[in-house]
């Protein structure tokens, strides 16, 4: 997991040993740029105990939330399937995870639109399938660590979940 992606050969790890990281945050991006939140994002969290899990494609998703109990996913409506181009399985990553036991808070990363009209449709389609919120790919990093740190606030009380023993790392409260 060195390069940062989730690799079926690794049983999901941190830099961090089981008694830091207790906030599993999901990032799936379909991409081909580089310095996106993808990169950023786990540079500047995961020194603050969050286990960012990156998913290149559907099946490392997947692979993901069946072996992981996830906090937090984001979900790049453009990942592809596999490793090639095709249809987009954004949509279907939002179902895998809506049809779980415990769905976690979901924050939906999407193109820009063309026009009004599919900005809306897009909206919609994503808080259908349970979106927390719906961010622009280009957005600021710190409309993500904004953005992320709401989820924190709503869903967990401003805490990440599952304290270990030891309480919670740097006071247990969400970054930024």
């Amino acid at each position: 997991m060195d390069s940062g992606f989730f690799s079926p050969r690794d049983r999901v790890r941190s830099v961090h040993d089981g008694n830091r990281t207790n906030l599993n945050l999901l990032l799936s991006y379909g991409g081909w740029r580089d310095d996106t939140f993808a990169d950023l994002l786990p540079r500047l969290l995961e020194p603050q105990g969050i286990r960012c899990l990156r998913a290149r494609n559907l099946s490392e998703s997947d692979q993901v939330v069946r072996q992981v109990r996830v906090h937090i996913a984001v979900v790049d409506i453009g990942l592809p399937v596999g490793d090639g181009a095709g249809e987009p399985a954004g949509p279907r990553v939002l179902q895998i995870l809506r049809r779980m036991d415990a769905p976690p808070p979901t924050v939906v990363v999407r193109p820009p639109q063309p026009s009004v009209r599919e900005q809306g449709r897009s909206l919609r389609d994503a808080l259908h399938e349970g979106a927390f919120a719906v961010l622009e790919r280009s957005c600021s990093l710190e409309t993500f660590l904004d953005t992320l740190r709401r989820v924190v606030q709503r869903h967990y009380a401003g805490h990440w979940p599952s304290p270990p023993a030891g309480g919670f790392p740097h006071g247990g409260q969400f970054p930024g």
